[in-house]
């Protein structure tokens, strides 16, 4: 579900909290993932184990903004993605550690964090 807010689009998953992961939990696997793959825009699954996005900026100084926002909410919701950064770029990698895979709290922190770069002047969406 899409919801619109401070006029931009942002996913319903955003919403949400992420949910510290119980050992003995599974991994979601393809039929699983599509649904909520589909409430995240420009993310891709690599190979069913963890989610990845480039961000695109204008300068470091913004990019590095949003690195920081990103750790914000990292630790706000105690879930952390692996982010590479430089001059102009950052990537971000989602997976739930414990269980080396995917679950539906990575996807809640994309949703987030995609709402978060919203608000990063100097962001440079995907054409």
């Amino acid at each position: 579900m899409i919801e619109e807010e401070r006029g931009g689009v942002v996913s319903a998953l955003a919403r949400k909290s992420c949910i510290p992961c119980k050992g003995g939990t599974l991994p979601l696997t393809g039929g699983e993932i599509a649904p909520l793959l589909a409430e995240v825009e420009g993310w891709e699954v690599v190979h069913e184990h963890h989610l990845r996005k480039t961000f695109r900026f204008t300068n470091f100084k913004v990019t590095l903004d949003f690195v920081n926002r990103v750790g914000a909410i990292a630790e706000q919701e105690g879930h952390h993605p692996d982010i590479c950064f430089g001059w102009g770029k950052a990537t971000c990698e989602i997976w739930t550690h414990k269980i080396d895979g995917l679950t539906e709290s990575d996807f809640i922190l994309a949703a987030k964090i995609d709402e978060a770069v919203g608000g990063v002047s100097g962001y440079r969406p995907a054409a």
